[in-house]
């Protein structure tokens, strides 16, 4: 998806020209209905330190992948999106249980606030920003109401991502970034999980000619991976 966006804008900018799509018309966008495969399962109330040991497991094969993005559409408040660029998806599990699902990928071009916080120019951000992983989904599943799970799962992306993404790409990311929505969400187990809070988002979107507020403005968290992360992001 990122080598098409980088080639329509290519082609955009009169320095290629393509050949004709072969697929006429808009792309329609994925569409996972729900299925029993998602339905909602005994209701697990004990708090984390009563649970079975707590797992995170990558999806890494085509029907782990549509089951995944079938329960992020249907439970998810934001639904379904398909994530472009390096990416990383979880299933969390608590013994043989599933009992979230995350995922990280690409991070935001710019944000003033997580600047602001590394204290790096716009030509270090240019070329180290692939250090720096976003979190775009986070669910805990609704019948799910464990006390400490979401920062325990926390605690564990922050210790196991950087290796899997290091096998996966070949480079060990030292920031992680998330968006909190805050008028639905206070960022409480992210806080429980030591990440910072630097600042909010000005609600404009990715590709915004405008300065108005489209989209609604989040809280931003940071987590560095590793205490040097200011120094490897400013080379």
């Amino acid at each position: 998806m990122t080598c098409r966006v980088a080639l329509l804008r290519m082609q955009g900018d009169g320095l290629i020209t393509l050949p004709p799509s072969r697929t006429p018309g808009l792309r329609r966008r994925p569409d996972f209905p729900a299925t029993t495969a998602t339905d909602p399962q005994t209701p697990l109330h004990a708090p984390v330190h009563e649970l079975a040991p707590v797992s995170l497991r990558l999806v890494t094969d085509r029907t782990a992948s549509h089951l995944w993005n079938e329960y992020i559409q249907r439970y998810h408040y934001l639904g379904y999106s398909p994530l472009s660029g390096s990416q990383l998806r979880y299933n969390v599990f608590a013994g043989d249980q599933l009992v979230a699902l995350l995922s990280f990928g690409a991070s935001a071009w710019k944000l003033a606030g997580r600047e602001r916080f590394i204290g790096w120019t716009d030509p270090q951000r240019s070329r180290n920003l692939q250090r720096v992983i976003n979190n775009a989904r986070f669910l805990i599943l609704p019948w799910v109401q464990s006390k400490g799970l979401a920062s325990k799962i926390l605690a564990l992306c922050a210790r196991q991502l950087p290796q899997h993404w290091h096998d996966r790409y070949g480079y060990r990311p030292v920031l992680l970034e998330t968006f909190v929505e805050f008028e639905r969400h206070r960022g409480t187990c992210y806080r429980a999980a030591n990440w910072i809070h630097v600042g909010q988002t000005t609600g404009r979107g990715k590709k915004s000619l405008t300065r108005r507020q489209l989209i609604p403005i989040k809280d931003i968290w940071l987590y560095p991976l590793r205490k040097d992360f200011a120094t490897i992001l400013a080379q």
